[in-house]
């Protein structure tokens, strides 16, 4: 999930032990779109925060928002797009505050919330799982993994006529230097590459460079800035056609950040060494469903997963048990602020 950078900034409540706020009556929260294992968190962690949570299998929507009357708090999933509709409904139910189980707030249309009386916070977690992730991908994706995993698994063990690079070698440009780009950036010093940053508001220990220059100097380029309409197509096709031949595009963002279809294009062009991507334009519907037997309608997506120097995932860098429970502990967090009128 993207952070918080490139200039965005919304209410997110820090992990702090021992100051939960307390509001007057019992808290009451109706989580929409639960897992199994986040059902069980909300439960164990509501119990301990004293909140009464409502958990939901279903994505909220227009039908079910009823599900939320009694509560003013809900808790939605990054997973869904929270329509203007579902908004109005939401409100119809006496909902006053809507927090996202995420970093990004894309999925909702924040003036619309607003001009309904609705607040809308979002969630801080841990930044070294979607950190963690984005270097896996950097050393698949020069070290060729998709091709090698594909050959062995059908018995061929011989070494690819193409050899794998090294980071030490490489410059790593990093868009977006908030809690998870700054992860990042830790995590790259250890391989002793060169590192260059973008960010609108710089504040690492790092050489910041304009996106221009950093697209033309770098060996991969790794994008970890919120999507507004101001980032939207940030790696355009102007700056993929600028960046050095045969380098790489990580992305474990958002998809839009990202002109898809100049990217297949390069990559097909033989223009870029590959790419590696968690996140894609388009993947909802189709990330988080078994879509085995089915048409996927993404076309895009087909033609990048054809591709043997290509890297698909779906929207799972966040996936760990320590990022769950701060996710669901600082949701019921926010959830007792704003009742205690304590949100920023």
């Amino acid at each position: 999930m993207a952070s918080s950078e490139l200039g965005l900034r919304r209410s997110e409540t820090r992990i702090r032990a021992g100051t939960e706020p307390r509001p007057s009556h019992r808290a009451g929260l109706a989580a929409f779109g639960c897992s199994r294992d986040e059902t069980a968190a909300f439960r164990d962690l509501g119990t301990r925060l004293g909140v009464s949570v409502t958990p939901v299998e279903a994505a909220v929507g227009v039908d079910n928002a009823e599900l939320a009357r009694g509560n003013r708090c809900v808790s939605v999933s990054h997973k869904t797009r929270i329509t203007n509709a579902t908004l109005l409904a939401l409100s119809r139910a006496g909902v006053e505050y809507i927090c996202t189980r995420s970093i990004g707030f894309d999925h909702i249309d924040l003036q619309f919330a607003e001009r309904l009386g609705i607040s809308v916070g979002n969630v801080a977690y841990s930044p070294d799982s979607v950190a963690d992730y984005t270097l896996m991908l950097m050393l698949m994706a020069v070290r060729h993994a998709k091709s090698t995993i594909r050959r062995t698994d059908s018995f061929d063990y011989r070494l690819s006529e193409t050899r794998g690079k090294e980071l030490r070698d490489l410059t790593v440009g990093v868009v977006g230097t908030g809690r998870i780009g700054i992860a990042v950036l830790d995590r790259l010093r250890g391989f002793g590459c060169r590192v260059l940053a973008y960010d609108t508001h710089p504040r690492a220990a790092v050489t910041y460079v304009p996106l221009d220059e950093l697209v033309e100097r770098s060996d991969i380029v790794t994008l970890h800035t919120p999507l507004t309409a101001e980032t939207h197509h940030l790696l355009d096709r102007r700056r993929i056609e600028r960046m050095k031949p045969g380098a790489y595009v990580v992305n474990t963002g958002r998809g839009p950040l990202l002109d898809t279809e100049a990217l297949v294009s390069a990559l097909e062009n033989g223009e870029l060494g590959g790419a590696a991507l968690d996140v894609i334009e388009g993947e909802e519907g189709i990330f988080y469903a078994d879509c085995r037997g089915k048409h996927i309608g993404n076309e895009a997506l087909v033609r990048l997963q054809r591709m043997p120097n290509v890297l698909i995932s779906p929207h799972s860098a966040y996936y760990t048990e320590r990022a769950l429970h701060d996710i669901v502990e600082n949701t019921l967090l926010n959830c007792l602020n704003f009742e205690s009128g304590t949100t920023a």
